[in-house]
């Protein structure tokens, strides 16, 4: 990469959680300024989604490991220690994150709920394009590690760490931004991943502003893009009330962002390369 040259991927995550979300996507890809999307391989609508990410090979579809707040691929009682009464993945993300830590048993149950979503992704035939995991859950350490140890297996070659400089946000909004608490652990990722040989991109914007991303968010953002390899993260949705969605997360909003042709135009102004991981790696 010369001095100066700015590369984006504009990732829509949550693929396959529902058809509302997997609508966003398609008309995101095909009319907007999105080039990727991580697909949830449990997905209530992971079918639709794998459907159309067939018809749309220009899209760099990745894995969003889901291991909290989801429904595991393995039967519940396969992996106990990961999941609540429901059968569903805790939403206790501390409380997990010790379990996984402490207990030798909850740890293999990790690794195979891990190895069972990469074969559940390798299953579809879609090339694999990136792997980045639900609420950010691959900076707790043991899971960075099954996931390294599981993905190379299956072809993984890109990585989400998401390192955020916020001083980006601020030249946007002045006075936002605040201080990442997560900030150190997405470093140490990007920095393990790299040393696996990994592509990781230098920044990842989208975290501050998570489900909030509107189309002035975006524009400024895609003004004041750093040099290096940025990827924004979304979460567009054609329904603010799907089943299952984030409460307050503005989906549509995001989802008209990604379609806003001033967009577009700034990423061709400020002659920004885009594409997919793989285009990256």
């Amino acid at each position: 990469m010369t001095r100066g040259e700015k590369r984006l991927i504009v990732t829509a995550d949550d693929f396959g959680a529902a058809v509302a979300v997997n609508e966003a996507i398609e008309q995101a890809h095909r009319g907007g300024v999105l080039t990727a999307a991580s697909l949830m391989v449990s997905g209530d609508a992971a079918a639709d989604a794998v459907e159309r990410a067939r018809a749309m090979p220009s899209l760099g579809v990745g894995l969003h490991l889901v291991l909290v707040e989801g429904r595991p691929t393995l039967p519940p009682e396969q992996v106990p220690d990961l999941v609540d009464s429901s059968g569903h993945f805790r939403t206790d993300m501390v409380g997990a994150g010790i379990t996984i830590f402490t207990r030798p048993g909850a740890r293999r149950q990790l690794l195979a709920e891990v190895e069972a979503q990469f074969a559940a992704f390798a299953a579809t035939g879609l090339p694999l394009d990136h792997v980045n995991a639900h609420k950010h859950f691959h900076l707790h350490p043991t899971i960075a590690s099954t996931i390294l140890r599981t993905g190379k297996r299956f072809g993984m070659r890109s990585v989400r760490a998401p390192v955020e400089p916020r001083a980006v946000l601020a030249q946007i909004e002045p006075g936002t931004g605040g201080i990442d608490v997560a900030h150190l652990w997405a470093l140490l990722v990007r920095r393990r991943m790299r040393a696996a040989g990994m592509t990781v991109p230098d920044q990842v914007l989208g975290l501050a502003w998570s489900g909030a991303i509107d189309a002035t968010r975006l524009r400024g953002l895609i003004d004041h893009l750093p040099d290096g390899l940025t990827e924004i993260y979304t979460h567009p949705a054609t329904d603010d009330a799907y089943p299952g969605h984030a409460p307050g997360y503005a989906y549509r909003g995001e989802l008209a962002a990604l379609l806003d042709p001033l967009a577009r135009a700034a990423i061709l102004r400020e002659s920004i390369a885009m594409g997919c991981f793989a285009d990256f790696a």
